[in-house]
Order: structure tokens, then C-alpha cells, then sequence
């Protein structure tokens, strides 16, 4: 179906510049529509829809019926749509619906066989896009924020990494600062022996258990490492710089097992002090005076945001010298730029949504070239824990918050991705644990899987009967006519086009909606027919079909980073 498609928009684009020709050349035309399809709204309309006919009506001043008229006749005579158009028909006030032949539907089959796991990727490009998301300050463990992050941001780079890009996944943090200093005197309280509650326990202090751990090793004079550090502790309990280390060096490893359960691993980690000490901040800053595109007030200096699109002017340095935290996010987007990304992506929660403009009209305002609307944001909500009922607030490892590992721990890696990415990062998500342990079709990840399982259940039923899956390729794929098989093979051809769609929208959510939709698609097949008939080419057939939509599962798990498991328990499990 997917060359058919690619055929007729070929064919559709040859006959769109012969039509015209002549407005263009009157210049009544700039140039000839694009050849393009739209999906009817209801599938009874057809297979695919081409409004090109009420496009050029005014140009060439005909009726957009009569002119889809002579747009049908010179399309009946191009090859592809004898080959692959059954019918072609006028609806409305000129639209064209195309309904494809059985064959031109039948062909995903053996497009997925020839592709298999590189079914719905496009050729590579030299474009690189840099993701950075988590970017967790290491001041505790990675919480259920983070966890949202981790699942949007690495099925976003697994989506650009489909459509060619090069992709990088970049975490960004800071070792130094105001948290890291009340992260050092909440371990050195610890190593005093004063516990949270108690006298002389500061105020601001983080209060998990995860503090005692830390303080517990640095007496014990470990030496931890991390992905992107390593430090032995000096066990004197008056070193605070060595508390510091140690104690970020700590927090960093137990990130590294966070990310290691969900099955995540970065290219690059990013230090926010790199920042100062190479003195990437100061340049940024004297660019934008430099450029004019600040001022002095009240002894601060002040970026003239509302240049570009703020609603009011941003203090960039305080009275006091410090700057303000979105001046380091300008000179971190620049240093991105000359590294070479053409594109970056930005996963974080809402509650940035203050800075985009500010971070964006700074980038401007260095003038080193930077495209408008660079960086791009990816704004996730909150999520709230449910468990027997009830939202989970407090864990008591991490002393206030639920951690990534908590859910992982309580449900599994696979439920964690998918649930967290099945739905709009800008929406409200409730992860109810007890769904996630259910092994029904209540279950979206279950529901998903289950159908790749059950199908893996009928082909090894096939083989042991004597059938031989490596001989599908020979199928007649004539043979398969059934309404819930063309539903299921149109799912099958939506695959690419929807992997470009999400990529483009930076919506991973969409994979998720495929699955449940192509899953329904086969659970629906699974119960209007028989597999394993009597007739053994109809059966080989059916085989095909089976594997090419366990492919095609396949391939859309791998994207969320969810296995596809071959054998799954459940009530009433049957086989065909």
C-alpha cells in the first residue's frame, strides 16, 4: 500500500502540472498544488481523498466539480491508477476519492516482510537533533517528574532516530549552587548524628533516608562512581567540600540505576558550572550589551525581552552580581548551536513555561545566528500516583515524593514507559498501579502486548501442525478479503506515515494511540476469524498477515522502548 500511495502521488503530481501549465505560465499560478491525499473522515468514502480540484478552480476558472471531473479522466489514464485504483469518484463541492484495489491494500504484507524491523524508517539524514530531558540536579532520587521525562524523552529520540536523524540525549545539571550546598549540610547533620525533627537540624535540609545512606558510606570512605564522575570519600566529618563531592558523586550513581531499571542511558552529561568557568556566561552577556539589547535599572541589568514576544523585561544580573537562572540556559542553547545541532529538543515541566520567551529573545539577542523559535519545548504536567485507591504522596526512601524506581518496583519497566507515555505530555496523568498490574484488556500495555503474545501463540501453533513461517513470503495474499483484514492491513500501512506525523509534532503519545489502535485492529481480526482452516493456502495467508502485524508491533513497542513478549498469561486464553 505504501508504493501504491507513493505511485499515485507521483501520478497525481504529473497530472497537477499539466493542468497548470499554462495558469503558471500566465502567472495566474505561482506554481502547481502539491500532490497530496487526505484520509476521508468515514472509511466508507474511500481510501484516500484529493482536494487539488477546489484548489485551482479560481486559477483556472472552473468549476471545482467539472474540473474534478477532468482531473479523474487524466488520472484514469496514468499507469498507477490503473494498477492500483478500483474507483474514482466526486463527493461534494469537488473533493476526489480514491478506493484503492485489494491488491494495492494487500501489499503491506510484503512491504513489512521486506522490511521487517526497519519498516516505517526513513533513509538516514545529516541532520543531528540533540534531546536533553531528565536533567536532574543530584539532590535525591529521580521522581515520578522525572520518570515522565525519561519516557517522553527517549521515545522522542527513538521517533527522530525512524525518520534519519542523528540523535543525541544530553542531561543537564548543576554540581554547585544553592542546592548542592544545603544537599552537603544535610549529610554533614547526619554525620553529627542529628536526624530530622530534632535540634539543630537545619531547616531547608532534604529529610529521606536516602541522607543517612550517603553520610553512612562517606564514614565508610567509599569511593562511588558514576557515569560521568568518580570520587573516594575522605570520612572526616568536618570536610564539607569533600561531603559535597562525595555526596553528588553518590546521588549521580543512584541516578545512573534509576536510569538503568528504566533502560536508559545518555550520550552526554552537561555541567551547568562548565558554563561559568569556561566562560561561555560572561560571553553570552557581553553579546547582548554589545548588541544593544540591554539596559541598567535599580543597579540590575536588565534583557529587553518584550523585543521578542515577553511580557515585560527580565533582570538578567542582580544588584548583588549573581545572575539569574534563564542567563545560563541562553549561553547552554548557544554552546548547543555551535556544536553543530541543527535542531534541540527540550523536555521539563510546565513550570517553565515562564522562560521560553526569555531564553529564546536572549538567543536572539547574542546575534550569532541562532534561527527564531530555537530551542524546541516539549512541556510535560505533573503526575499523581494511585495505589488501592488512594494517591500515593510520600515514599520513604525519598522522604516527600514517589521515585521512578517506586513505580518501576511496584509495577514493572514496561508499564512505567507505556502508561507514561499514553498520553498528551501537557495533560494531567494519574499512573493507577493497580491498572498497571492487571492482566486484562483493562490494561492498555497488557492490552498491546497481548496481542503480539497471542499471535506469536498462533504461528508456534501453525509450525507444530507443520507449517512453515519462513514460506509466508510465497502466500497468496489474493486470499485475503475479510473486512477485519483490510481493516487490519490499512493499520499496517498507517505505521510510517504515523511515525513521521508524531516525530514532527514532537508527540510521542501518538506511537501509544497506534498500538491500542492496531492491537483493537488484530483483537477484532482474532475474533471474526479462524486461523487455522482447512484450506492450507488461506491459512498461509493468514500466517502472513500475523506476521507481518507482530512485526509492525514490534517495531512501535521498540520506539516506547516496551518488550514484546511472545507468551503472556491471562484468563481464558485461547488458540486458533
Amino acid at each position: 500500500m505504501i508504493q501504491a500511495k507513493q505511485e499515485l502521488l507521483e501520478a497525481l503530481g504529473t497530472v497537477l502540472q499539466a493542468l497548470s501549465q499554462d495558469a503558471v505560465a500566465s502567472g495566474a499560478l505561482a506554481a502547481a498544488p502539491a500532490a497530496a491525499f487526505e484520509t476521508p473522515k468515514q472509511a466508507s468514502h474511500g481510501d484516500y481523498a484529493c482536494t487539488a480540484a477546489m484548489q485551482l478552480s479560481k486559477a483556472l476558472r472552473k468549476n471545482p466539480r467539472e474540473l474534478a471531473q477532468t482531473l479523474i479522466a487524466q488520472l484514469q489514464a496514468q499507469p498507477a491508477v490503473q494498477r492500483w485504483v478500483e474507483a474514482l469518484e466526486i463527493a461534494g463541492p469537488g473533493f476526489i476519492n480514491l478506493r484503492l484495489t485489494p491488491a494495492a491494500r494487500q501489499a503491506v504484507i510484503g512491504e513489512v516482510q521486506t522490511a521487517q524491523a526497519r519498516f516505517g524508517e526513513q533513509p538516514a539524514r545529516t541532520d543531528s537533533v540533540l534531546v536533553e530531558f531528565v536533567s536532574a540536579n543530584p539532590t535525591g532520587p529521580l521522581h515520578v517528574g522525572h520518570a515522565r521525562q525519561a519516557a517522553l524523552g527517549d521515545s522522542l529520540c527513538q521517533l527522530f532516530g525512524t525518520q534519519g536523524w542523528k540523535v543525541n540525549r544530553e542531561f543537564y545539571y548543576n554540581d554547585a549552587g544553592v542546592q548542592i550546598a544545603t544537599l552537603a549540610n544535610s549529610t554533614q547533620a547526619r554525620l553529627n548524628g542529628i536526624k530530622p525533627g530534632d535540634a539543630g537540624w537545619p531547616e531547608s535540609a532534604y529529610n529521606g533516608d536516602y541522607i543517612q545512606d550517603i553520610a553512612d558510606a562517606f564514614l565508610r570512605k567509599e569511593t562511588v562512581k558514576a557515569d560521568d564522575r568518580e570520587f573516594t570519600a575522605s570520612g572526616d566529618i568536618n570536610d564539607l567540600d569533600s561531603i559535597r563531592q562525595f555526596a553528588v558523586a553518590y546521588l549521580r550513581h543512584e541516578q545512573d540505576l534509576d536510569l538503568q531499571a528504566f533502560g536508559l542511558r545518555f550520550d552526554n552529561y552537561f555541567l551547568e558550572s562548565s558554563l561559568y568557568t569556561g566562560g561561555q556566561v560572561e560571553e553570552a552577556v557581553s553579546r547582548m550589551i554589545a548588541n544593544g539589547k540591554t539596559f541598567e535599572e535599580g543597579g540590575a541589568l536588565w534583557l529587553r525581552s518584550t523585543d521578542y514576544g515577553d511580557d515585560k523585561d527580565r533582570v538578567m544580573r542582580k544588584s548583588d552580581g549573581t545572575y539569574t537562572y534563564f542567563v545560563p540556559d541562553v549561553a547552554y542553547h548557544v554552546n548547543k548551536f555551535k556544536r553543530g545541532f541543527s535542531k534541540c529538543i527540550n523536555i521539563q515541566g510546565t513550570d517553565h513555561h515562564g522562560t521560553i520567551a526569555r531564553v529564546r529573545g536572549g538567543l536572539q539577542a547574542t546575534g550569532v545566528g541562532i534561527p527564531q523559535g530555537f530551542p524546541d519545548y516539549v512541556l510535560h504536567k505533573m503526575v499523581t500516583v494511585m495505589k488501592g485507591g488512594e494517591e500515593v504522596k510520600i515514599s520513604k526512601r525519598a522522604g516527600s515524593y514517589v521515585t521512578l524506581r517506586d513505580l518501576i518496583d511496584w509495577t514493572s519497566r514496561d508499564a512505567v514507559r507505556f502508561f507514561l507515555i499514553s498520553r498528551k505530555a501537557d495533560t494531567e496523568f494519574i499512573f493507577d498501579v493497580d491498572l498497571a498490574l492487571k492482566a486484562n484488556d483493562e490494561n492498555p500495555v497488557f492490552y498491546v502486548q497481548y496481542a503480539h503474545a497471542r499471535i506469536c501463540s498462533v504461528l508456534r501453533a501453525w509450525e507444530d501442525k507443520g507449517g512453515d513461517l519462513a514460506a509466508v513470503g510465497q502466500a497468496d495474499l489474493g486470499l485475503l478479503t475479510a473486512p477485519t483484514e483490510f481493516a487490519l492491513m490499512q493499520k499496517l500501512a498507517d505505521f510510517p506515515r504515523m511515525l513521521t506525523s508524531a516525530a514532527e509534532d514532537l508527540a510521542p503519545h501518538d506511537v501509544a494511540f497506534y498500538l491500542r489502535d492496531l492491537a483493537g485492529a488484530f483483537h477484532s481480526y482474532y475474533a471474526a476469524e479462524r486461523f487455522l482452516v482447512d484450506d492450507p493456502a488461506l491459512t498461509r495467508s493468514r500466517m502472513a498477515l500475523l506476521a507481518a502485524t507482530r512485526q509492525v508491533l514490534r517495531n512501535a513497542l521498540a520506539v516506547l522502548g516496551v518488550s514484546a513478549p511472545e507468551a503472556m498469561a491471562r484468563d481464558n486464553q485461547e488458540h486458533q
